[in-house]
């Protein structure tokens, strides 16, 4: 019989009720529900709404329920609608009429609004964990190659050299940017909703504080109707797994491209890539292409829970139970994702040899030249328009600005000199970004040092 039978004269049909039922999504916040439902019971006796006995039944009776959940030997039925029912109903079976009290002064609108707080708590604390580690790697590996040269590129053309240890940070930056989404979506759900009831607030003298503090909450919800309509905390922790995710999906993207014949700059370890079932000697950057996969999936769960929330009046809808499945799969196909980028970063080879050969190419020297011209007095354009077509006649002859002598420099400005060659060496030319934030390496030694004072701090912050 459903906890809300006595309205109804006939039962639910029994494909509506597996249609409606929740139960195997929302079954994943056993512990928050039974969390949330041990503190509203301290805080109603506290209150002497009910008696301190009731309370320690209540107490004793849910723990046993998390233990045998968590043993395994806890049946759930699909008859009990949702994971709140569930739990409730074999309490009042274990401990009788105590059991039947914990629903005092509490909604399922306001016990779910908690546990979805709690989930998002738990869920984003995982992803920062994983987080780290995944910076931490990329911060070894970029110390591992401090003067390892390789193209720099827009628009997927040769731009100018940068140091291989520059490139891997930039994504270490991409993923400190994410971590601090994730702490905002812990942010964002750190306000207890206990006490709302089903909207409009209860006439007991509920201490809502009490049982914000006993659930770890920073404060309280301060408006009963947004508190149990409110899901921004969702919406701000599937936000953040979509962004984290397409920085992962550019990361696995050069990673695919570099293992390529035709880039030949990493390989990848035999535990990271798959073979083909009639090529032999096929070997694919699988894990790499599967987290590019599932960007689409991560981004479409965002995508769900934003038309979800949609258009919806106040307050609790059904709609909202919606909120949790594709939140859930965000999670952890992010987290998986990012246990896997690490592997492939800590296990791969870099090719140095092919890297510094590709860096040879593309007259990635252009524009220290133009620089150098402009240095001498020249205006950067007219000395744009020049190295244009010392480049023109590069392509003609079917060589690099390195193999042209100082005549032809000449010929093209009388600026040149024959210190010109040391805007033509790309170890020179990279040394030379020394500015902060630049691909130098001085300048990267220093970014380095932030990236680690940054990335102990945020160790630092983990539960």
């Amino acid at each position: 019989m459903a906890l809300w039978s006595g309205r109804f004269e006939e039962g639910v049909d029994e494909f509506t009720q597996r249609f409606g039922a929740s139960l195997p999504v929302d079954k994943a916040m056993y512990a928050q529900d039974i969390q949330g439902s041990r503190a509203h019971a301290h805080m109603l006796a506290a209150q002497g709404v009910i008696s301190d006995q009731d309370a320690e039944q209540i107490d004793e009776g849910l723990r046993g329920i998390l233990a045998d959940i968590e043993a395994g030997s806890f049946t759930f039925s699909i008859d009990d609608e949702d994971i709140h029912m569930s739990i409730e109903k074999e309490l009042t079976k274990r401990i009788g009429a105590a059991g039947a009290r914990l629903h005092t002064g509490r909604s399922r609108n306001d016990q779910v609004a908690t546990d979805d707080r709690l989930l998002v708590k738990h869920l984003a604390a995982m992803l920062l964990k994983q987080n780290v580690s995944l910076r931490s790697a990329l911060c070894t590996a970029a110390e591992k190659y401090p003067d390892v040269i390789l193209p720099g590129y827009t628009h997927m053309q040769h731009a100018q050299p940068v140091l291989l240890s520059h490139h891997i940070m930039a994504y270490f930056w991409m993923f400190t940017r994410d971590f601090a989404r994730l702490k905002y979506a812990i942010q964002g759900a750190d306000e207890c909703p206990l006490g709302s009831a089903a909207l409009a607030g209860t006439t007991y003298p509920l201490d809502r504080r009490a049982t914000a503090t006993e659930l770890g909450f920073s404060g309280v919800t301060a408006n009963s109707l947004d508190a149990v309509s409110d899901r921004d905390f969702m919406l701000d922790l599937n936000y953040a797994c979509s962004v984290s995710m397409i920085h992962l999906s550019r990361l696995c993207e050069e990673i695919v491209l570099w293992s390529t014949s035709e880039f030949g700059y990493i390989t990848l370890s035999d535990s990271y890539s798959t073979g083909s079932s009639i090529m032999p000697q096929k070997k694919n950057p699988d894990f790499a292409e599967l987290t590019r996969g599932k960007t689409g999936r991560v981004v479409g769960d965002l995508v769900a829970l934003l038309v979800t929330m949609k258009s919806l009046p106040l307050a609790y809808n059904k709609d909202m139970q919606e909120d949790k499945e594709g939140t859930l799969d965000a999670v952890h196909t992010l987290h998986d994702c990012m246990v896997c980028a690490q592997g492939m970063i800590e296990t791969l080879t870099v090719n140095e040899d092919a890297m510094a050969a590709s860096a040879q190419k593309g007259y990635m020297a252009a524009t220290d030249v133009a620089d150098y011209l402009a240095k001498k007095g020249m205006p950067f354009r007219q000395a744009h328009k020049i190295v244009g077509e010392l480049v023109l006649l590069c392509e003609k002859r079917g060589c690099d600005l390195d193999d042209l002598s100082l005549d032809d420099f000449k010929q093209a400005s009388d600026l040149f000199e024959s210190d010109i060659t040391k805007s033509l060496d790309l170890p020179s030319i990279v040394a030379a970004r020394t500015t902060e934030g630049g691909t130098g390496q001085t300048a990267v030694k220093a970014q380095m040092q932030r990236a680690h004072t940054i990335l102990d701090k945020d160790r630092g912050q983990l539960a």
